[in-house]
Formats: C-alpha cells, sequence, structure tokens
C-alpha cells in the first residue's frame, strides 16, 4: 500500500505549505489541474521534469483510493 508521506509532502517553508511531490516544489495540484484540462501524464511529466512517472502515478493511486475508500458495490 502506497503511504501518502512517501509521494507528498507539505511544509511552510515550501510554498507556505502547500502540498507539494515530495522532493520538489510541484504542487500536487499541478498533475490534478493538467489531467482536468485534459493534458496527458506525459505532458504533465515533460512540464515537471523534477516529478517522476512513479510519483505521479503514486499520487492517482492515492487519490483513487481516497475517492473509493468505503465505496460498496451493490
Amino acid at each position: 500500500m502506497i503511504e501518502r508521506n512517501d509521494v507528498i509532502t507539505s511544509d511552510r517553508e515550501i510554498l507556505g505549505g502547500v502540498p507539494v511531490f515530495r522532493g520538489t516544489r510541484v504542487p500536487v495540484r499541478s498533475l490534478l489541474d493538467h489531467l482536468a484540462a485534459g493534458a496527458t501524464l506525459d505532458a504533465f511529466l515533460h512540464d515537471f521534469p523534477s516529478v517522476s512517472r512513479e510519483q505521479a502515478q503514486a499520487l492517482l493511486d492515492l487519490a483513487s483510493e481516497a475517492l473509493t475508500a468505503g465505496a460498496s458495490s451493490r
């Protein structure tokens, strides 16, 4: 299971505490905004080369887990 702290960090000294990909100054929101605008994951990774594909995929996995936690199938 992916741990949030392995992928995301939040520190007042880095962008005022905005959640960023660990080891970068790239806000996690940037990935979600890119995807919402219709960009591909590859386009995001091209625009933010300090974020690894593994980090981006892990964030998407965490988001999926958070959104489906407790959901029941009928």
